[in-house]
Parts: structure tokens; sequence; C-alpha cells
């Protein structure tokens, strides 16, 4: 018989509870056999606490997700209220007034004639809905064959088979292929890493974006359905668009007949300094995938909002979109997101965001003097820090020696020092910072005080004698 919950446990019962029956997502379990697993208990604005009671700031936003931070109680009280309301109905054929309220308020935010809002509870099943309803879409209109996904390397878009599909990371697909098939990956927009023009972004965006030409070429134009992107690509280290780049992908997308669909799982719901990063780069998508900061994580909600045009096939009599969520558009969920957009007016947490994002890159740029900072990048409260062995070659680290600087030191390192943020391997080592959308200046000056306090020691062992021998 399973143990029954005690909220009295003390930490080293939590501990053995969680050892013996909580399978941690993309964790190394065995990394925990003799070493205890960080328990957050609470939170307030920008930092948490775990069971011990020791404070950290927040500095990913747990991941990606705490826009107006925690212990946010207008959420939870908004949220209690709707239970007791309507504790659950699906938008399957019905619908319920705060699923119709939430998808007008975002289709009001979103840029162009994306006006159609799809619900789903998660990122992963926004990034399928959007592959569903592209296919779908395309054998409505007469063009059956347009099947095929272009998106970019080193690119994470979720972790279901289809968006696993999409997502360009081989590490974390190769034990579950095959996979679905027909998608196809194409160069990113790191700069930092350049294969061409390094010292021209408009040149390289504009080669970034051609290899998308040639990609739709090369498989078939008849075959592709969607271009995926994230306005600033998560994976990788934050990698902003070079001047033109999302013009000109928009231009080529128009000129095979092909849709482009703007994920904006972290970008959107002002991460970058507006709602949406395709209105904040000045492009226009045919859908934008949502998720995380719409409720500011406070429970899990996601979706799709589609173009006008989109919609079209399916208004004739007979046809209907052939998916669907059971949770999707819950309406818990939807009036925890409703509270959470109206703190973003109240508080004018898109201003606040646009205001103080040149000191949060001020502070992460102090850091380039230190040997082991290669480049810093991002954009509004989204940033990257590539680590390097030498600056002045860009020398990378090999697997080893990052797997030994980030999971062995680095981690642990700036936990213990009091920030949350995320050591990140997927591609060349970089830390990742994406603090609340309430934070200032004060919280920026702590961030850099402890991350230079613990890259300091990093770069000590990075170029310490024995380090170099290895």
């Amino acid at each position: 018989m399973a143990a029954q919950p005690d909220q009295r446990r003390t930490n080293s019962e939590l501990q053995q509870a969680a050892k013996d029956h909580l399978w941690m997502h993309f964790t190394e379990m065995a990394a925990y056999q003799d070493a205890d697993i960080p328990v957050i208990v609470s939170g307030e604005g920008a930092y948490v606490r775990d069971i011990n009671g020791k404070r950290y700031l927040d500095g990913l936003s747990g991941l990606f997700v705490s826009q107006v931070g925690h212990g946010r109680t207008e959420i939870a009280d908004a949220m209690a209220a709707q239970a007791g309301t309507l504790g659950y109905f699906p938008v399957w054929t019905y619908a319920h007034p705060k699923a119709i309220e939430l998808a007008q308020r975002i289709a009001g935010l979103a840029p162009g004639d994306l006006n159609r809002v799809f619900f789903t509870t998660s990122g992963s099943e926004a990034v399928e809905s959007a592959w569903k309803l592209a296919r779908q879409y395309f054998k409505a209109v007469g063009q059956p064959t347009r099947h095929k996904v272009i998106s970019r390397s080193v690119a994470y878009h979720g972790t279901s088979l289809g968006a696993l599909s999409i997502t360009g990371l081989p590490g974390i697909k190769t034990p579950f292929e095959p996979l679905v098939p027909s998608t196809v990956q194409v160069a990113n927009t790191n700069i930092y890493r350049a294969p061409v023009h390094g010292d021209d972004p408009v040149a390289f965006g504009r080669w970034a974006a051609d290899q998308i030409d040639e990609a739709i070429e090369r498989n078939g134009p008849e075959t592709i359905a969607a271009v995926y992107l994230e306005p600033v690509q998560n994976s990788g280290g934050c990698f902003p668009p070079p001047p033109g780049y999302l013009q000109r992908v928009r231009e080529i997308c128009d000129r095979h007949g092909v849709l482009l669909v703007s994920d904006e799982v972290i970008c959107g719901f002002g991460r970058l300094g507006s709602y949406f990063g395709a209105e904040h780069f000045g492009f226009r998508p045919d859908m934008i995938t949502f998720a995380k900061g719409a409720t500011s994580g406070y429970v899990p909600l996601g979706g799709m909002i589609a173009d006008d045009a989109l919609m079209e096939p399916f208004q004739r009599p007979g046809s209907a979109f052939a998916h669907g969520i059971t949770f999707a558009g819950h309406p818990v969920a939807a009036a925890a997101a409703l509270a959470n957009l109206d703190i973003f007016e109240r508080e004018d947490l898109i201003g606040n965001v646009r205001r103080n994002a040149p000191a949060l890159r001020a502070a992460l740029d102090s850091l380039r003097d230190l040997p082991i900072v290669g480049d810093v990048r991002g954009e509004g409260y989204f940033y990257g820090i590539e680590l390097v062995k030498d600056t002045d070659t860009k020398e990378t680290f090999t697997d080893e020696e990052s797997t030994r600087l980030l999971k062995g030191f680095l981690s642990n390192a700036l936990f213990d020092a009091g920030l949350v943020c995320r050591a990140d391997d997927r591609g060349d080592p970089v830390l990742q910072l994406a603090p609340p959308l309430i934070c200032g200046p004060e919280h920026f000056d702590e961030i850099e005080q402890i991350l230079r306090k613990v890259l300091s020691r990093a770069a000590d062992m990075v170029h310490a004698p024995s380090a170099r021998r290895r």
C-alpha cells in the first residue's frame, strides 16, 4: 500500500519518498543516490525557498514560466473562484465563458489576422496541433502532398513524438527513433559560431534564411507544409535573429506557399518585451504556438493561434479540425490566464521589460572580462552566456570537459550560491537566464555578483595547469 502524504514530513522523509517514487524529468536519477534532491516549498516575487528555509533568486522563472513571479494570491483566488463555479467542462462541441473570454483576449494581443485560438495544455501539444492543422489544411485546399516541416539545428520544440521529430537535438531524439518522418533541419542563427559571414550580421541572416529556401527546393516545395522557428531560439543558448532574417523567411514561405509557425512557448507573453515575438521583431507568422507564460505557471495551459485564412476550410458544412485534447481550455486554467493578463496590464510588465532590459544586458555583458565567457546574447529578459576555453580562438570544450564543467561544478555551485539558472550542454555549453518580468536592476546586480563569483572559480579550474594537461 502506498504511503499517504503528510504535510509534516521532515526533509529526510521527503528525500526518501522522492527517491523511491518520484521520477524527475530529464534527470540522471543516479546523481541523487548519495545526495539530496533540492526540494522547493514556497515562493514570493522573484525568489523561492527550499525545505531548509534557504532563499534563491529564480533567475530562470522556474523554466521560462513565472512571468509575474511567485505567490500571486490573486491568481490563486481566481482559480478557486472558477473551480467553485465550474471546475471542468470540455471545449469539444461546447464552450464556457472563461475559454471564450481568454480566446478573445489573446486574439486581441496577437498580431495581424491571428484571431483563432485553439487551446492545449502544453507547448509540445501546441507544436503538434500546429503541424496537424497544417497537414489537414493542405488536404482541405487540394494540396495533399504538403506534410513536411523544416526547423533549425539544435532547436527544441517539445518531447511528444511529433514535436520531438521537429526538434533539432539528436541527443534527445535517438532513444525514441524511429520518429515521425518528414522533418528537415537547417542552420540556426548562432552568429558567434557562424560558418560564413560571421562579421556581417545582415549577410549572415540572409545566408541562414536562404538555407530554408534551399531546403524547400531540395525536398520539393509541393511537399513542404510549414517552417517552424522561435523568434529567439532557446536551445543552444538564446540565438536572436539577425537583421532582416525573419522577414526574409516570411518572403521565402510566401513564394513557396509554405506556412510559417512562430514557436513562442518561451518567447510569448512578455519574455522579449512584447506580448509576442512576432510583434517584437515585426514579422507575420501564420500560426503562433504558446504555453509557459500564459498562466505564469500557476496551472498548465498552452495553445495555437491561427490566421483567419486557416479557419476558412473548416467553416464549410461537414468540416472539422479532427483534433482535440481533454483538458484543453480548462476553465480553471483559463481563469488563471485571465488573472495573469490582468497583472500584466495593471503593473505594466511589458513596459517594465522594455525599460529594464538594457540593464540586464549591461549586467551580463560586464562578465565578458572573465576568461571563460565567450559570448553574451539574447533579447529582453532572455539571455545565454556561452562558455569557452579560449576567448580569442572561441575554442569550446570537449563533451567530457563540458559535462565536468556544467554538471560537475556550475549547476551545484550556482544553486549553492543562491541562483536558479540553467547550465545547458545541448550544443556548446551555456548558462541561461530568464528572470521573472517583475525584476529590475537590483535583481540583475545580484545575478551578476553571483555569476561573477562562481564563473571566476570555474575559470580558475579550466585554466589550472592540471586542467590544461587533461
